[in-house]
């Protein structure tokens, strides 16, 4: 019972968080950009301080990023401001000669739509264990139609520390596990796991609440996008 109200605390707590940044909505398409940057809140934290993910890949590649990531996607979503706003991910999509469309996602639908617990149905209306159906694959494939090339980012982990969503890393391994599988379909797609980027014991990449990266962390995040850009070929 203890560990009920722990978890229902939680998600109120998490829930709160994400409607206060609800309106750090993405920015317009940038002109002549040809990196579009899209997901949750593992991508717009920073923002306010200009030290996102996009605002790091700038400056290491020295050219404009359009960022539409907003804080509390979810690709399941049934609030009717949620496809205006940016909170359906789906909807954060605008079409453009990108030659790269990076992105996250699933993990929100992950923690509301079934608490990080009996996850298996959620798990495949994301995408299937085969990696060849559900929301993201069809996402993917609606992005790949453009030319665009797609970097599909995973997730933090806290490795060796507490986080109020260390309940979530079974279900986060098996996502990465399904995502891996779906980037083997296409060669335009890349999945990039971040499971291994933060040091055991280190706390520096995440921000106090242990759930959004720090401007450390979303540096990190963002190196590790443009070597696989830059191994890409650009």
């Amino acid at each position: 019972m203890a560990e009920t109200r722990k978890v229902a605390m939680l998600r109120s707590l998490v829930s709160l968080f994400g409607l206060l940044l609800l309106f750090a909505c993405g920015e317009p398409v940038t002109p002549d950009a040809r990196i579009m940057l899209m997901g949750d809140s593992l991508m717009a934290s920073n923002r306010a301080a200009e030290k996102s993910v996009a605002d790091s890949m700038e400056v290491l590649l020295e050219e404009a990023v359009t960022d539409r990531s907003v804080a509390g996607a979810r690709y399941f979503y049934h609030l009717p401001i949620s496809g205006a706003a940016g909170v359906r991910l789906t909807e954060q999509y605008r079409p453009n000669a990108w030659d790269w469309v990076v992105l996250n996602g699933g993990g929100n639908d992950l923690l509301f739509g079934c608490g990080c617990g009996a996850c298996d149905g959620m798990l495949d209306r994301l995408v299937a264990k085969d990696g060849r159906s559900g929301a993201i694959p069809s996402f993917v494939a609606r992005i790949r139609q453009s030319g665009a090339k797609v970097i599909y980012v995973g997730y933090l982990r806290n490795p060796g520390r507490w986080t109020p969503i260390k309940a979530c890393g079974p279900a986060g391994n098996e996502l990465d596990a399904r995502l891996t599988r779906m980037a083997q379909f296409d060669v335009g797609v890349t999945f990039l796991p971040i499971a291994d980027l933060v040091p055991r014991g280190d706390t520096s990449y995440h921000q106090l609440d242990r759930i959004h990266p720090s401007p450390k962390g979303s540096l990190a995040i963002a190196q590790r996008i443009v070597r696989q850009i830059k191994h890409r070929g650009q």
